[in-house]
């Protein structure tokens, strides 16, 4: 905050409102960075989850034809199993009589854990080749297939091929997917299969390099020789004939336990795993493979027994050992990094789900709202425009007119000059709070170029909206009061109008129709949309329910009896129009809308400005709303509020606008994660359905439809600066800070009610 300076350039000391404003925006700061750090912290759970799911498709070539110049023959015509010791490419095939039964895509909750059942029950172990994004959804699955004997190996974390990505993108591929192996089960692993493969002369010009360059990190890469097919659904009957490999063979079989609806081969497994151990096949993993040829080649000629000892639970044998070989114990960073992406995606996982069933109530409650707003506004606007409607005998007496004032210099003059245009009898009381700017002197100055003997100019210390507000009260000589901003421009029928409800006896308060005079500008033709669609329309609906919750500072008429009686404006709270309308309700008055008495207002000029209004606005109505909570439990007609304004206010006030960023965040997730035709269909929708809700809004009120050309622009960026404001407030509101009132800059640019379009 800047040290002030006077007129002739001496420093001078704060004033108070000044110092309060200064420390209010100093306690904020904390306040609004959390609000942010919430929603970029939804953003990265749902960025997290959508990068989770990404699809898992059958498993084909993204391309083909490819040429296989640059790949040794022998590697062509090899084994399934591709190593690179000593920095020189060797194949290994299985021995014959024996299955290495592979398993790809998972894990998957409802298919990998059958497919564990069945292996041991039959005492068979398994190679799975996991994707690194279900391993950290489902963790629990692959703490189970480890402690079971199965050996598992990389398949990438998001299932995409290789051959065509960076060696940066190939890194962090693997490096994501261990990650998720040591926060799932504490292990990393060296096997690894490529999505997308099948057999060795299937390796191209494009993959080579990335074999080569996973070999040489230590990865041994796993390819089939003999396929199941299963991923076609053809029947559990061809599933057992295609994995059966010709002869007495050998084979590395591949077979899948997620990416699709896996029920046939659930089917054909425990089939296949008789007919192969009855034709006298044993089954080992890749690493049980590995040591047969490594026996082989020591020239001992043993082969272990691949089966035994492969399933106790504790998986320690040495037999286990052997089947588990590729796999390394996760320690240190690796470990705890693997642990925090689990825990990152659970919550994700336990994320989504709450907001989608959030989205749901938010989506059903805003187009209910645009239903009963449409329906009730229309039954409003026809009740209170029939030729025979009437309030009762025409109100004819003087009203008081109050104007508080702080340093409205821009302002006074105009607001002055509309109010000497009014076609009712009215004395005007402009309270001047302590204004440093001569609005005093330019007030009076232009009631006597005016020609306006019932002005009167009270000068107050500073003590803020809600002193000087009950000040004019006090000293208002008529039993009618009619309260506005000092930036307010009246149109000359708007006190006539604004006080013919009094008529009736039961009505204690009136809210008028206040516009946005300063609507040229982007920010105020946004503002514009908002007042005229979501304030009146508003006011329309709350007026046939009997709750409405606030008489806006700019344009509003009191029974000065029940203002008193009331305790006058508090400043209890932020919102002192909403506070005072309330506590009329609870005494039992009724406040009516009567949308013929319209006024101008500057709305604010920039978005800090709009930030600081909306801001105490939507605090304000918290504090409001909190202070009278014990509404709820009024009887009688006095009750009313608290029955239906209340939950009402809650409901559309601030529940569902502080979720409903969930429908914007949710398209976007959506159009880069699910279906962007799909999403951006939906969002069109909702936004036809705004338009339709706001351009009635705008046939009722007799405005120009050229300004919704700019309501999917307000969509798009000013209604979210709304979500945050809202968010700021209810951090506020839950972190027990307290703001106090603080001054707008204003221009004088509206000056007459012709000027506004």
């Amino acid at each position: 905050m800047t040290t002030p300076t006077s007129s002739r350039g001496r420093r001078r000391a704060p004033t108070r409102i000044e110092r309060a404003a200064g420390r209010a925006a100093a306690l904020q700061r904390p306040r609004v960075i959390l609000a942010l750090l919430l929603l970029l912290a939804l953003t990265c759970v749902l960025l997290l989850d959508g990068y989770l799911r990404a699809e898992v498709g059958g498993d084909q070539r993204v391309r083909t034809g490819a040429s296989s110049a640059d790949v040794p023959d022998r590697i062509l015509n090899g084994g399934p199993i591709l190593t690179f010791r000593g920095g020189r490419a060797t194949t290994v095939s299985v021995p014959s009589r024996t299955i290495a039964l592979t398993f790809d895509d998972g894990p998957n909750p409802t298919w990998t854990p059958q497919v564990l059942k069945i292996l041991r029950a039959y005492d068979v172990p398994g190679t799975f080749f996991l994707v690194g994004s279900m391993v950290s959804r489902y963790p629990d699955v692959v703490r189970t297939m480890v402690r079971q004997g199965n050996e598992v190996g990389v398949h990438t974390f998001t299932h995409v091929d290789l051959s065509y990505q960076s060696g940066a993108r190939v890194d962090r591929e693997i490096q994501q997917t261990q990650l998720a192996l040591a926060g799932a089960a504490g292990i990393t692993t060296t096997l690894f299969r490529a999505p997308y493969s099948s057999e060795t002369d299937a390796i191209d010009d494009y993959s080579w390099p990335v074999y080569k360059k996973l070999g040489q990190d230590g990865y041994t890469s796993v390819f089939v020789d003999t396929d199941s097919d299963d991923w076609k659904r053809p029947g559990a009957s061809k599933i057992v004939r295609w994995a059966t490999p010709e002869g007495d063979e050998g084979a590395s079989v591949l077979f899948h336990d997620a990416g699709g609806e896996r029920s046939q081969t659930i089917a054909a497994l425990p089939r296949y795993i008789e007919k192969m151990k009855a034709k006298g096949y044993t089954f080992t993993t890749i690493s049980g493979v590995m040591e047969q040829q490594r026996a082989t080649d020591r020239g001992t000629g043993g082969v272990p027994d691949a089966t035994a000892g492969a399933l106790t639970d504790e998986a320690t044998t040495a037999g286990t050992a052997r089947l588990q070989a590729a796999h390394r114990t996760a320690t240190g960073t690796t470990l705890y990094e693997g642990k925090a992406l689990v825990a990152a995606v659970a919550v994700a996982e336990w994320t989504l789900p709450v907001l989608a069933a959030g989205l749901l109530v938010v989506g059903v409650a805003v187009m209910g709202r645009f239903a009963m707003m449409v329906v009730l506004a229309r039954r409003h606007h026809r009740q209170r425009n029939r030729r025979r409607f009437g309030w009762g005998p025409p109100v004819t007496r003087p009203v008081s007119v109050i104007v508080p004032a702080y340093n409205e210099k821009e302002c006074i003059a105009g607001t002055l000059a509309s109010l000497a245009r009014s076609t009712h009898p009215i004395e005007i009381l402009v309270i001047d709070d302590g204004s440093t700017d001569g609005t005093s002197e330019i007030a009076r100055a232009a009631a006597e170029s005016l020609g306006m003997p019932n002005v009167r100019v009270i000068r107050q210390d500073n003590a803020g909206k809600p002193a000087a507000l009950n000040n004019g009260v006090r000293n208002a000589t008529h039993d009618l009061v009619v309260m506005m901003d000092g930036d307010t421009v009246f149109e000359p029928d708007a006190v006539r109008q604004l006080v013919q409800p009094f008529a009736d006896p039961a009505v204690g308060a009136v809210a008028g129709n206040a516009k946005v005079g300063n609507r040229g500008t982007l920010i105020g033709a946004w503002q514009h949309i908002e007042y005229v669609m979501g304030f009146n329309l508003d006011r329309r609906m709350y007026d046939l329910l009997r709750c409405m919750p606030t008489i806006p500072g700019a344009i509003g008429a009191f029974r000065r009896e029940a203002v008193l009686a009331a305790g006058g404006m508090s400043d209890d709270t932020l919102a002192e129009d909403t506070d005072i309308t309330i506590a009329l309700h609870r005494a039992g008055w009724r406040v009516v809308y009567q949308e013929h008495a319209r006024a101008w207002t500057e709305a604010p000029g920039s978005l800090r400005q709009l930030w600081s209004q909306r801001y105490r606005w939507s605090y304000g109505t918290m504090q409001a709303l909190w202070k009278h909570r014990g509404s709820l439990t009024d009887k009688g007609p006095s009750g009313r509020f608290g029955r239906v304004g209340m939950p009402l206010v809650v409901l559309f006030q601030i529940v569902t606008p502080v979720f409903a960023p969930l429908i914007d965040v949710f398209t976007v997730y959506s159009m880069i994660f699910v279906d962007l035709r799909a999403a951006l269909l939906a969002w069109l929708a909702v936004l036809a359905v705004q338009l339709l809700c706001a351009a009635y809004a705008f046939r009722l009120d007799r405005e120009k439809y050229r300004y919704l050309l700019m309501m999917p622009l307000q969509q798009l960026a000013y209604r979210q600066m709304m979500y945050l404001v809202l968010i700021h407030s209810c951090v506020t509101a839950l972190t027990g800070g307290r703001l106090r009132w603080q001054k707008l800059k204003r221009t004088g640019e509206v000056g007459a009610p012709a000027g506004a379009g």
